[in-house]
């Protein structure tokens, strides 16, 4: 049950990322002028999409908060490094972010380090 729990953490937090920088990249860049940036806050504060990112990070703290009571931390904390893997390739499959030779070997030192990480419980 506890690595249904890190699932679960990976899951809402890789969701909420996603969802926060689709509906954000909706609305455009933040405006220079401080009551401009205000208004554009509240726009995106009030974008029920966005409200689902921010609620996908506080079910992500009640996934992590009960594989805490399964793991200890040292265990259980590389394995959101998944998470980093999941928003590359989901962000190039919807965002069309470019793929380049330092992301690529960045996951793999990723891979590497869950591996080496997973390996000491």
């Amino acid at each position: 049950m506890g690595y249904l729990y890190i699932f679960g953490t990976i899951f809402f937090t890789v969701y909420g990322q996603l969802m926060l920088k689709w509906r954000i990249s909706k609305y455009g860049t933040l405006p220079a002028e401080l009551m401009d940036k205000v208004i554009f806050l509240l726009k995106l504060l009030l974008d029920p999409l966005v409200l689902s990112g921010f609620l996908s990070a506080f079910v992500a703290s009640m996934f992590w908060m009960a594989a805490m009571t399964k793991f200890d931390i040292s265990y259980a904390y590389p394995f959101m490094s998944l998470s980093f893997m999941l928003v590359f390739f989901l962000s190039i499959l919807l965002f069309n972010e470019p793929i380049t030779s330092y992301k690529i070997i960045g996951l793999i030192l990723i891979i590497a380090g869950i591996l080496v990480t997973s390996q000491s419980a």
